[in-house]
């Protein structure tokens, strides 16, 4: 019997990480992550990567678990109130995908402030006066207003790629003082209010659940569009499409949502002037390999009885 840790995968990670992480450990891939599953395969493991959400109660089936690695940055998949209470270390990897989510925003404006594709498709289907007139009627991004709900790590990266752009950059976070170069501080109703371009790129928490609901869609500028890349609850998804259907919002981008996968008959897949993404922003061929590095990297340090450099 091999001596080796077990390390329970949630979920592929980057082949060349898999084959590095299995010279040191025997790697286990869940079948599925079904809650079940998972605490089925978790019994015999020292450590998991983890890229679905692990059931509430997945600590009281893992005996021997030492390490809990985060592949990437969000920690709403983990049960971190029942980590606490047993004696396992909690690491994740920040900053591997934040230029990623930072692109996906930027793509995610053009594609509903300068729709070209439409242009394209119409301009194919009608002939050059339609798609031209569609263009003429189209906005810019220079000069409009960009409000970022969490200002963190990618807020505030994306803060910079707007200003760079020519947008003023207002930003929503419980430190203002903490806001970089550039971004005026602003409650939630002078956010919602004076931004043509919101993105919401925070934690998911008791404080941001629901937090754009019916009386925050209530208040925003015509033309305005808003883009999720956070998590489906922070918006109240019945509020939002009321907002698209009687033209409060312009448009929306969610890339998260209230239930995933995505059901087929979800409500929102009807609203006019949304893109719809499966909780993709944060994920590319490069930022998939830095986020397996980053987790193998942790899970090694942890199983040889160091401290992770990233420890939450």
């Amino acid at each position: 019997m091999s001596d080796l840790p077990v390390v329970l995968l949630t979920s592929a990670i980057h082949p060349d990480e898999h084959a590095r992480l299995a010279r040191h450990a025997t790697v286990v891939q869940a079948a599925d992550p079904q809650p079940d599953t998972l605490r089925r395969a978790i019994a015999p493991a020292q450590g998991v990567i983890v890229r679905n959400p692990l059931p509430a109660d997945i600590f009281e089936h893992a005996p021997r678990l030492k390490a809990v690695v985060r592949h990437g940055v969000g920690l709403d998949m983990i049960p971190m109130e029942a980590a606490r209470r047993f004696p396992v270390t909690v690491a994740n990897v920040p900053g591997a995908n934040t230029a990623t989510v930072v692109e996906y925003c930027v793509a995610a404006m053009l594609h509903l402030r300068r729709p070209l594709a439409r242009m394209d498709r119409m301009l194919r289907e009608q002939g050059w006066a339609p798609a031209r007139a569609m263009g003429e009627g189209s906005g810019e991004l220079s000069g409009a207003t960009c409000g970022i709900v969490g200002v963190g790590a990618i807020g505030s990266r994306l803060a910079a790629v707007a200003g760079a752009l020519g947008m003023r950059v207002l930003g929503l976070t419980r430190r203002p003082e903490t806001l970089p170069p550039g971004v005026r501080a602003a409650d939630k109703e002078t956010l919602m209010r004076e931004s043509d371009v919101i993105v919401l790129c925070c934690p998911l928490t008791d404080a941001t659940r629901g937090l754009v609901d019916e009386a925050a869609l209530s208040v925003v500028r015509p033309g305005a569009i808003l883009i999720n890349v956070a998590r489906g609850p922070v918006v109240d998804t019945a509020a939002l499409m009321r907002a698209l259907e009687d033209e409060r919002l312009a448009g929306a981008a969610l890339d998260v949502h209230d239930v995933q996968p995505l059901p087929a008959d979800a409500p929102i897949l009807r609203s006019p002037n949304v893109l719809l993404t499966p909780h993709v922003a944060g994920a590319t061929a490069a930022s998939m390999r830095r986020m397996s590095e980053g987790a193998v990297d942790e899970m090694l340090r942890i199983l040889a009885g160091h401290e992770p450099m990233n420890r939450v």
